[in-house]
């Protein structure tokens, strides 16, 4: 989803290729197509289309993938709102993505 943008180069979407399996789980929760599966591997084609949302995170079985919430996820953003920066989660495991 290259026309929707968020804050360039912010991020904090990391992917570790030595765990990746490959199920293909990260692609197909991913709301902007930042994943791909080339070469039997998860592959991040558009960091700049991560919102931090944590879908890729969570569905991920072997833990390849890591994201905190941040200026992208609208669910860190309002609890932000609500209960105070500080006490601010997107409802991920631990109370955060």
């Amino acid at each position: 989803m290259k026309s929707f943008r968020y804050i360039p180069d912010v991020a904090t979407l990391e992917l570790d290729p030595r765990k990746c399996v490959g199920c293909g789980a990260c692609e197909t929760v991913c709301p902007h197509g930042v994943f791909e599966i080339k070469d039997k591997k998860a592959v991040i084609v558009d960091p700049n289309g991560c919102m931090e949302c944590g879908a890729c995170a969570n569905n991920c079985p072997v833990s390849a993938i890591h994201v905190t919430p941040g200026v992208g996820c609208a669910a860190y953003i309002i609890s932000g709102w609500i209960h105070g920066k500080e006490n601010a989660t997107c409802g991920g495991p631990n109370g955060c993505c």
